[in-house]
């Protein structure tokens, strides 16, 4: 039986949006900028403005997209050492997170540790959120933060520090190409 999370349900999103905001951060954090650049941030805020509730909506399935490709790529690479993707990942994003409560309120983490579960175990992060209504104001930084933590969690097991943005920009030119 089919569910109603299945990736093939779920749309993609803006992704190429979502790789750009995430890459960016890696690129900040990597250069030794660990607070928050008050023009990159505004150039973010006005980018976010920009797109209207639609778009909006793009860029938050895009970053769901994310997620789930990360997760599905992680999963990969753990399973190739016998290990499994959830136990490993799922406990150091979660408490990266809860080191972060001024950007990260506590009471989201669950919902971000449910869209990681969601992704590692083949289903749509963005649907399975959806079955609990729209996204709050409060979910959107630490649903960035979810990728940005996939993302970099990838790099430092790649010993590679463009390597998450490379892998989703490969697939993105394939699709594109195909």
């Amino acid at each position: 039986m089919s569910s109603p999370c299945d990736p093939k349900h779920a749309p993609a999103g803006d992704v190429s949006a979502a790789l750009m905001m995430i890459d960016s951060r890696l690129k900040a954090v990597y250069d030794g900028n660990t607070e928050p650049d008050p023009g990159q941030q505004a150039l973010t805020d006005q980018f976010a403005a920009s797109l209207g509730p639609s778009g909006i909506d793009d860029l938050l399935d895009g970053t769901c997209t994310l997620i789930f490709m990360y997760m599905q790529w992680l999963r990969t690479a753990y399973e190739h050492h016998d290990e499994d993707v959830i136990a490993c990942v799922v406990p150091n994003l979660v408490a990266s997170m809860r080191m972060m409560p001024t950007s990260i309120r506590p009471e989201t983490i669950p919902t971000m540790a449910g869209l990681l579960i969601a992704a590692g175990t083949d289903l749509s992060p963005n649907l399975w959120r959806k079955q609990y209504g729209y996204w709050t104001k409060d979910e959107m930084t630490p649903l960035e933060a979810t990728a940005f933590l996939l993302a970099e969690h990838i790099n430092r097991v790649t010993d590679d520090p463009h390597f998450a943005t490379r892998i989703i920009a490969e697939a993105l030119s394939t699709t594109d190409e195909g």
